[in-house]
């Protein structure tokens, strides 16, 4: 049981750092989605920058619209980081338990993490769908979740589902790194201490840096991905369309999005958006992580004393009262 309340309680506390970071980020992640998903030649283009984006909201007074689409990827984001979180930390004690090491190794510890993203975005790509077309949609004019999702067929809800899946490499790596890291710190800390005490959890400012430094790598190796895969989920518009290379009303496909990006933006169109893409995922996970591990242990007290309440709860109930 401990086994699965030690996996439920990283799971808690994950999804609860990452509701917290997106919504502290969210104005960033819309300015961001919106100046990656237009495909334009640079002299047409309606933004030149990512905060081309954000004067944009401002000028026409609808700084609010930034938030447009958060409580669908507040959604998302809670059950996307619960689910990896509760997934990653089972599949690691699990293969602990059954080839009876002592720590992972590198080579297990991305698998596990591929494993676990795998699972994590086959269940939420609908979600992560309508929050990107409701960011990309015009300011002002963003459609709810249900409608969102209920304006076209279920296959579109999945739109850049293998993308998604390609795209589990990017918290695998970036979880491999800093979990390999922080065994290390900490193991070098348990080293310098004259008590021979291991301590609990990083600092703060250590968790963020090792976070940054994690995600930043993993960005840069699979931002083309990134671009393609918010093109595709880009809400249907002018600024969005990629039907001068296609059939008029054709299905936006990988193939057709990565033709267009050559076409108008040459090879370094797969890397537009790619410093704002690093500044918001580096903020977000160094961020997220950093939450997580302060909360870590308090959410763990929070679930052996429900656990607790609960047995004692059953345990009243199935007794008899002996008159």
């Amino acid at each position: 049981m401990a086994f699965d309340l030690e996996s439920v309680s990283e799971a808690t506390s994950g999804a609860i750092a990452s509701l917290i970071s997106t919504t502290i980020l969210y104005p960033l992640d819309t300015c961001k989605t919106k100046y990656q998903a237009e495909i334009r030649a640079r002299h047409q283009q309606k933004y030149r920058k990512v905060s081309d984006v954000f004067w944009e909201a401002i000028s026409s007074g609808k700084f609010l619209s930034l938030y447009q689409g958060l409580g669908s990827k507040n959604l998302q984001s809670f059950i996307s980081s619960f689910l990896y979180f509760y997934g990653y930390s089972f599949f690691k004690r699990l293969y602990l338990e059954k080839s009876g090491n002592k720590s992972i190794g590198t080579r297990a510890n991305l698998l596990i993490a591929a494993a676990a993203g795998a699972c994590t975005v086959i269940v939420t790509q609908p979600l992560d769908t309508a929050s990107s077309r409701m960011q990309t949609s015009e300011f002002g004019k963003s459609k709810g979740l249900w409608k969102t999702l209920s304006e076209g067929s279920w296959s579109k809800a999945f739109d850049a589902l293998g993308i998604s899946l390609l795209l589990t490499s990017n918290p695998a790596i970036q979880y491999t790194a800093f979990d390999q890291l922080k065994r290390r710190l900490l193991e070098r800390k348990l080293r310098d201490r004259p008590n021979g005490s291991s301590p609990e959890v990083l600092s703060a400012f250590s968790a963020f840096v090792l976070g940054a430094g994690s995600k930043c790598v993993a960005t840069c190796l699979t931002y083309p991905a990134v671009r393609c895969k918010t093109t595709l989920q880009a809400a249907e518009s002018e600024e969005y369309s990629i039907e001068e290379e296609n059939e008029p009303g054709s299905k936006k496909t990988v193939s057709r999005v990565m033709y267009a990006i050559w076409k108008r933006e040459g090879l370094l169109g797969f890397f537009k958006g790619l410093r704002a893409q690093i500044l918001k995922t580096v903020l977000m996970s160094a961020l997220l992580l950093m939450i997580k591990e302060k909360i870590s242990k308090t959410t763990w007290v929070v679930i052996l004393a429900l656990r607790k309440y609960l047995l004692l709860t059953r345990g009243r109930i199935k007794s008899p009262i002996i008159q």
